[in-house]
């Protein structure tokens, strides 16, 4: 062995070192960042444009929705006949109705029922849909065919009888029958998606070595599975939300949805239809809302299904 040659400082010859070249220093270089999976895929989504505006208008929509009935002057319920029909000006922004009710302040409230639907039903896809299709999907056998059974009959009931009929039920129509009636069928979808995950994630390899270790099958489910299973979830989950809004618009438009005074963008587009040609603003802002938050919903979604698949990982 070559011995080192030793300054009287009883340092180390610095003639035995020899600066590396540029292509050697890059070869230690982290070319990305250690992140998590959710970091991840936050930074994936950021990068989506298209669903970054989305979700930025989910969330002015919500605050407006939320704190704009609080800056008005104007009640939903507010008349006055001397104003009735005004077009859009600037003391009614989005003009007054037939009774002089300020379409503004009503599309605001319009905005608060159909959050409180979406997030209704989201809730209950998380709470129901989740759970049922896990527990269906793992335990599999006749406990899975017996829950999908029940699922299939559910299914083949339109929600439009189910509003009927719990409307008889219950004795009124309104926002209460149509949010029982989405939290009895809108968690199916979400069941059925889930069911599909688990049979694929319970023949994992780290499935078998939570049995071995003794873990029950509720907390295999809970910690293991559904965990593993978050990205069909959430984008599902995204999805429902604009066809539960829609439907209350649709239940509102034909009647059997929120009714008067209370304002719902299905409601106000139907009390525009008998003045379309004469005040087409009353039903061109309503309708304008609807649209604009599917769109939001959807592009959110979009965004959402490319961040979660580690195949569009750049």
């Amino acid at each position: 062995m070559e011995n080192i040659k030793m300054s009287k400082n009883n340092n180390i010859d610095k003639s035995l070192f020899e600066a590396l070249d540029k292509d050697n220093r890059d070869l230690e270089t982290i070319a990305r960042p250690s992140m998590t999976y959710w970091q991840d895929v936050w930074r994936r989504l950021k990068g989506n444009k298209v669903a970054m505006g989305g979700l930025i208008f989910l969330i002015f929509l919500t605050l407006i929705a939320i704190f704009g009935p609080y800056l008005s002057k104007y009640s939903y319920s507010d008349q006055n006949l001397m104003e009735a029909v005004q077009p859009p000006n600037s003391d009614h922004w989005f003009g007054t109705d037939d009774l002089g009710r300020d379409l503004f302040i009503r599309v605001i409230y319009g905005a608060r029922i159909s959050l409180i639907i979406g997030f209704a039903a989201s809730l209950i896809n998380l709470l129901v849909g989740v759970l049922y299709g896990g527990v269906s999907g793992y335990l599999g056998g006749k406990v899975d065919n017996i829950m999908m059974r029940i699922i299939d009959i559910l299914y083949t009931i339109p929600l439009t009888l189910y509003v009927i009929l719990i409307m008889v039920v219950i004795g009124e129509s309104g926002l209460k029958s149509i949010l029982i009636a989405i939290g009895s069928i809108y968690w199916i979808p979400m069941a059925r998606i889930v069911r599909g995950q688990m049979l694929t994630l319970k023949e994992q390899e780290y499935v078998l070595a939570a049995k071995t270790l003794g873990a029950s099958d509720f907390r295999i489910l809970l910690r293991h599975l559904i965990p593993n299973a978050m990205g069909p979830i959430i984008i599902t989950l995204t999805m429902s939300i604009p066809s539960a809004i829609f439907t209350e618009a649709f239940l509102s438009f034909i009647g059997i949805g929120v009714s008067a005074p209370m304002a719902s963008w299905g409601t106000l587009a139907n009390d525009a239809l008998s003045a379309l040609r004469s005040y087409p603003y009353l039903l061109f802002f309503p309708a304008m809302a609807i649209s604009i938050t599917m769109l939001a919903f959807n592009f959110l979604g979009d965004g959402l299904r490319d961040a979660l698949d580690p195949r569009m990982r750049k």
